[in-house]
């Protein structure tokens, strides 16, 4: 009798844990796993703005898919999904190729959200993957350098396009990291400047009022320019516009005003609901026994009106309900309802600042700076143990990652 095949689609957060859960529960010969990427690195996308300014090596930020799997147990294979034939029961890759499959997991994340802006898609840079937050780092350079030419402002104008917990990290992170940059590159750090512009009416909105207050405090102390509660109405390659039609010169804006699920699984015949694919209690596709979905491509309900939200949190939590439910199917036992408990947000402002909220306390400070870093460290254990963590703060390989990403026309 062949053993069943299950196909995982996608090694971001709910993807790399799910296959190392499936690593532990699964009997030895009991199923066939394959793992599919379309690059060989699993990266922490919580820490993607580390990447921008240079501030980690890349391998701490993206690491080696084949090093943390178990080769014995989970088959990776390094190729991009094309679509997904449900009747066939098969993944088709770029090129032509196919996977059959008996189980499948869609987990293929998201797409930033531009809310139709004009020249968002064209001329911003996004903090979506480690391949788009080197991108960043490349502009930035690239700007030291033509700002050597000719003196011009608009090169040293770094703007960032929304206040929730990616764009303020980026601001904390531009602050802390930017004058060894600029030291490097022989850039005087005083002529750099940093705007935040956020639609809403402070940053991080959805936070209580005294963490919005000190988090103010804190980015207005980085000599960060805050412009709120007023939205970014077109971008071209030398300017931002923000209401009411007043010019922001530069080369460079950073878009993190939101996301969206994968819209590639839009073609595939699965339930859509909200741009996302639609999923029961036990985090099967809705109305198939076979396809489950997690992460920030699917959309779970946590009550009639209410979905949770895309966050990295959901998608870990997910992770190993998914792997437990996958097996059950093969073992023919009951599937696991998927309950979500939240624990808390942080958020970085650089290295010595941080902001959140775990429980009924409240965090602010080096104790806020302190709990991201032991949220990461948590995330580093669950994912390969110890020596992972004492690899990537003492070990990591500090050569350049090698990407092929694209640059903008400015």
């Amino acid at each position: 009798m062949n053993k069943p095949k299950i196909v995982i689609l996608g090694a971001g957060y709910g993807g790399i844990i799910t296959s190392k859960s499936l690593e532990k529960l699964l009997k030895s010969g009991e199923a066939d796993v394959t793992l599919i990427n379309k690059h060989e690195y699993h990266y922490i996308t919580t820490q993607l703005h580390k990447t921008v300014v240079g501030t980690a090596a890349d391998r701490q930020i993206a690491m080696s898919i084949p090093e943390l799997i178990n080769p014995s147990k989970t088959h990776f294979l390094q190729a991009t999904v094309s679509s997904v034939n449900i009747h066939k029961q098969e993944v088709v890759l770029d090129g032509g190729d196919t996977v059959p499959y008996d189980y499948l997991l869609i987990a293929l994340g998201f797409e930033v959200e531009t809310y139709g802006t004009p020249g968002i898609k064209e001329n911003a840079f996004e903090i979506r993957s480690f391949r788009s937050s080197k991108a960043i780092y490349n502009q930035i350079i690239k700007q030291f350098n033509l700002y050597k030419q000719d003196q011009d402002p608009s090169h040293l104008t770094l703007v960032v396009a929304g206040g929730g917990f990616t764009g303020v990290e980026m601001l904390g992170e531009f602050a802390d990291g930017l004058p060894k940059l600029c030291k490097e590159h022989n850039i005087p750090y005083e002529k750099v400047k940093i705007v935040a512009i956020e639609a809403a009416p402070s940053v991080l909105p959805f936070f209580p009022k005294r963490s919005i207050e000190y988090t103010t405090e804190v980015l207005e102390k980085m000599n960060i320019e805050l412009i709120t509660g007023r939205k970014i109405l077109e971008c071209t390659p030398e300017k931002v516009v923000i209401e009411p039609n007043c010019d922001i010169p530069t080369r460079t804006l950073i878009w993190s005003c939101g996301v969206k699920g994968n819209t590639i699984v839009h073609h595939w015949g699965l339930p859509i609901e909200r741009g996302k694919i639609a999923v029961d209690s036990n985090l099967r596709v809705k109305n198939m026994k076979n396809v489950f979905s997690l992460g920030d491509c699917s959309l779970f309900m946590k009550d009639e009106k209410n979905a949770l939200a895309p966050t990295a949190q959901v998608a870990l939590q997910q992770a190993p309900v998914c792997a437990k439910n996958i097996i059950a199917s093969i073992r023919g036992e009951s599937l696991k309802a998927f309950e979500y408990h939240h624990k808390g947000s942080v958020a970085s402002i650089g290295l010595k600042s941080g902001v959140g909220k775990v429980g009924s306390v409240r965090l602010s400070g080096l104790i806020g700076a302190f709990m991201k870093l032991v949220i990461e460290a948590r995330y580093l254990f669950n994912l390969g143990g110890p020596s992972l963590i004492l690899k990537q703060h003492l070990g990591v390989d500090h050569a350049p990652l090698k990407t092929t990403a694209k640059s903008k026309i400015n």
